[in-house]
């Protein structure tokens, strides 16, 4: 073999992990556009890869459960995709993704909508965002500000996201202030509360940590399941009654808006 064809060798062998790699991003690019799948044929030609190229490379994502094939023979991004882009968005905060559902939330109901989270070695629960009520009577928070789980809406909701040996744990390790006449401290009666929430999917309080404000919540899942932040709505009582079953639609379409947004997986489905 002379020094020319040596150099083409090697230079073709060099391009084969480059060029898959590039294949590789096609594929995943040309699915994340296409919610409802592709065919072998439709990423053959929406990422202009050749057919005989392409088995292979879908071959493996799918084995490495970064894609999955569904039983009509579409393709859609798989769990294990999923879970990665999940853990960027955390890791590079997702709230500001969420902002403009909780200005949504606000022009549909009125009242008050805020974004929290879980501090789960403190079992506090942390306010990340809000967007407040236009109303002169409004319920309000402080950004960074951290309440109890035991009396308010989103911790109630994290709660119901626990495994039962973790919830017990809470109950018989966590002291539980009173705030108010209506504040749930007892182990039973908390077992009761958070039973209906895991029932029912939504969490609600009256009157629990404030005299006169009502709370609303609903999960926003990660990419593996989990509950990662609480969707809240909160206001006046009086009005949260009056429109209970519109307000609580409307904070359940709004958490799963969330889930879909940042690629989380909603109960009973492999993906959103």
């Amino acid at each position: 073999m002379d020094n020319a064809s040596r150099m083409n060798t090697a230079a073709s062998s060099s391009d084969k992990g480059p060029r898959s790699i590039e294949r590789i991003m096609a594929i995943l690019e040309a699915l994340t556009n296409a919610s409802a799948g592709l065919t072998l044929s439709e990423i053959a030609k929406s990422a202009t890869i050749p057919k005989s190229s392409l088995v292979g490379l879908l071959g493996g994502l799918t084995d490495q459960k970064c894609l999955k094939r569904d039983n009509t023979g579409r393709y859609i991004l798989g769990p294990r995709f999923l879970a990665l882009a999940m853990r960027v968005v955390t890791n590079q905060e997702f709230v500001p993704l969420l902002h403009p559902i909780l200005v949504n939330l606000v022009q549909e109901t009125g009242e008050t909508a805020i974004i929290a989270s879980l501090v789960h070695d403190e079992y506090l629960v942390p306010f990340l965002d809000k967007v407040e009520s236009p109303n002169s009577i409004r319920y309000t928070v402080t950004l960074g500000e951290r309440r109890e789980l035991h009396c308010t809406v989103a911790g109630k909701l994290f709660l119901a996201g626990f495994q039962p040996e973790q919830f017990e744990s809470y109950l018989a390790n966590c002291p539980r202030k009173r705030f108010t006449e209506q504040t749930l401290t007892g182990k039973t009666e908390l077992r009761t509360a958070i039973s209906a929430i895991r029932r029912e999917g939504i969490a609600r309080t009256h009157d629990e940590r404030l005299s006169g404000a009502s709370g609303l919540a609903a999960p926003i899942y990660s990419a593996s399941g989990e509950v990662l932040a609480a969707m809240m709505l909160a206001g006046p009582t009086e009005r949260m009654r009056k429109n209970k079953e519109k307000n609580e639609a409307l904070v359940i379409r709004a958490a799963q808006e969330a889930t879909r947004l940042l690629g989380g997986k909603l109960p009973d489905s492999d993906t959103v």
